[in-house]
Order: C-alpha cells, then structure tokens, then sequence
C-alpha cells in the first residue's frame, strides 16, 4: 500500500473519547429540505407539500423532515422525498445546495437543515402527498417569488437561493437538458431556457448558441413529425456526446 492509498482510506469509527461529555453542548436538531424543479407549460415550477401537522399546519413548504440517527444526509433526502411526494430519488438527481441554521428558524428547537436540489423532466402530474405532507403540487416559481404564494420557515430564502443557482450554472453540464426528455428539439430546449431565465429568447441565436458548444448536444438522426410536438419537422437531440457539437 503506497502512502495515497492509507490516505484515500475512511477513518475507522474510534470509541468516545474518556471524559467527553456531549451535554456540555446545545443539541440540536438536523433535517433535510429538496428544491424539486420541472418546467410545465412554459412555466419553472417548484414541488411543494401542504403541511399537515404543526408547526405551520396547513401551509405550503418544501418537502423535507428530520435526519435519523443513523442515516447519512442524501439518504435522508431521498427518503423524505418519496416518502412526501412519492418520487423515488433515482427519478430525480439529488445535489446538496447548501445549509440554513438561523436560530429561530424553527419554532421547535434549534434545527440546521441541509437543502437539496432536484431536476426532474416533465414532471406534469400533480405527486401525490404522503408522511407528514397533507397534499403535494408543482407551483409556478414566479408565485413563490412574487410572495403570491408564503411559505413556511425560511424555504422562500431556500427556493431563492436555488433558482439562482440553477440560472448561474445554466450553461454548465447538463442543467438545461436534464429538464428535457431523452429526446428532444432545439425548441423544446429553448423553452427551458425561457422558462428558467424569464425572457423571450431569439430563436436563430440561441440555435447557434447550443449546436456550438462542444459536447452540449448532439442530434440523434431522427426527427419529429409535423403535428406531433407543433410546426414544421425538427431535428430531435440527446444531452452530451464525446465527438462534440452537431449539425446546425
């Protein structure tokens, strides 16, 4: 074994230390939030639960609950996310967004979350709701951000924080497409661009834009009929591929 391979290995759980008293500190509390995002008719929308027990009874908020004792954080996540709403995380890739501790934010102890994000493609029926959550429903993004729409806790900061994420990282990896199905066309593409940035967007320059970057897209060799997605006949595209950018 070279000295990277001892490095690479997890350290072994090792009893408590002698004298250490955990109750000298404040306990507290961890739980687990997951921004799911689709986009459904032109609109970014965003899962939310109705909470059926308090605090907050009755209102909207992410789906999320607490950490068990033994379980790692992503596990939490990908529990409570199909537990509340019914979708199993293999659906929808979870990635960590980052941690809230405010105190107060909880009004039953001192609770740290750990926020999660998630694309899910055509997410168009309404999951249903299960565990702690009364009712589960996509809600167009723009309610939550207008305030039309109040949430529980701090998850309006959460939802903000994560949209501005997924616009800042639209054009890296495969963000915009994992909102697309296997298949799609250049419009359907740019339906996702619009809907997660707000703006219309012209056609010729974003066609250029996404067939020229290396990697981004490539075409399929199939096409979609008139009629079956709208207009003319389109060249149908997959996410990613190692020869690089397509035909225009």
């Amino acid at each position: 074994m070279n000295k990277n391979d001892s490095l690479a290995e997890p350290h072994r759980p090792e009893p408590r230390p002698e004298g250490y008293d955990p109750r000298s500190f404040t306990p507290f509390a961890v739980t687990v939030d997951i921004v799911l995002m689709t986009v459904v008719g032109h609109a970014l929308k965003v899962l939310l639960i109705q909470r059926g027990q308090p605090p907050y009874e009755g209102a909207w908020a992410l789906p999320g609950g607490f950490v068990q004792p033994e379980e790692d954080l992503a596990d939490a996540a990908a529990r409570e996310l199909a537990e509340e709403t019914g979708i199993e995380a293999d659906r929808a890739r979870l990635l960590q967004l980052g941690a809230y501790g405010r105190p107060g934010r909880d009004p039953r102890m001192r609770v740290v979350t750990v926020a999660y994000g998630a694309v899910v493609a055509r997410l168009e029926q309404a999951p249903r709701g299960g565990g702690d959550a009364a009712h589960a429903e996509l809600v167009a993004v723009a309610d939550v951000q207008s305030d039309r729409l109040r949430l529980a806790f701090d998850h309006r900061l959460i939802v903000d924080d994560a949209v501005a994420r997924l616009r800042s990282e639209l054009d890296t990896g495969d963000v915009a497409t994992g909102f697309c199905p296997p298949e799609f066309t250049i419009r359907e593409l740019r339906e996702v661009y619009e809907a997660i940035l707000q703006t219309e967007l012209d056609s010729g320059n974003f066609i250029r834009k996404v067939t020229r970057r290396d990697g981004f897209i490539s075409p399929t060799g199939g096409r979609v009929a008139p009629g079956d997605r709208g207009g003319r006949p389109a060249t149908l595209w997959r996410a990613g591929d190692p020869e690089g950018p397509g035909e225009g």
